[in-house]
């Protein structure tokens, strides 16, 4: 899939780039970052505009961010209902929806570009939880400058090392998301040994 991609980035360009960025942030497995890197390599031989491979990216994830927290929002009522009867379903969504009133901007920010791969999935939470529209949409705007530039910007800057910076940026997103992880599930065994003594 990724080979059919990278031959369509060339030939498609803008559009393909859009639609990449747009669904990897609804958990559609693409290799956005991969397509992005490739994009500027291209935009560095003077194949593709830096500016429009900029401007497609960045619309294309922040509408797929829009997108599922919009969906998630409107889903809100039939979950609260499914989580109605069980206590801790109820009161996984009701520590959900504190965190995110305390840390939710932050916690958007770095999850569209430092730990990209939880993104989607922060926002679905977002919009099941009720977290301000404003506040969502600020930093996922903001995330997501960071994300294209970084990831454009290394494929135009090393456009002849392209395949050096996909295997190091991809593990290092990798390895910081799944630290991320780790230490949120140390955190919660921690407590709960804590609570169980």
């Amino acid at each position: 899939m990724t080979d059919w991609l990278l031959s369509g980035l060339a030939n498609s360009g803008i559009p393909l780039l859009f639609m990449t960025t747009f669904l990897s942030c609804l958990m559609v497995p693409v290799p956005s970052s991969l397509l992005m890197l490739a994009a500027g390599a291209f935009a560095a031989g003077g194949d593709l505009s830096i500016g429009a491979v900029l401007l497609a990216a960045y619309l294309g994830a922040v509408s797929g961010d829009q997108t599922g927290y919009a969906a998630a929002r409107l889903a809100r009522g039939p979950i609260d209902a499914l989580f109605a009867g069980k206590a801790r379903a109820a009161r996984m969504m009701e520590t959900a929806r504190s965190r995110l009133d305390r840390r939710g901007g932050l916690t958007v920010f770095l999850t569209r570009w430092l730990m990209s791969p939880l993104g989607p999935y922060v926002n679905l939470t977002a919009g099941a939880t009720g977290f301000s529209w404003m506040r969502f949409s600020m930093a996922s705007a903001a995330g997501e400058a960071v994300w294209v530039t970084i990831y454009a910007g290394l494929g135009w800057a090393f456009a002849t090392n392209i395949e050096m910076i996909a295997d190091l940026s991809g593990s290092i997103t990798a390895g910081l998301a799944a630290a991320f992880v780790a230490t949120l599930l140390g955190r919660h065994l921690l407590r709960s040994l804590h609570h169980a003594r």
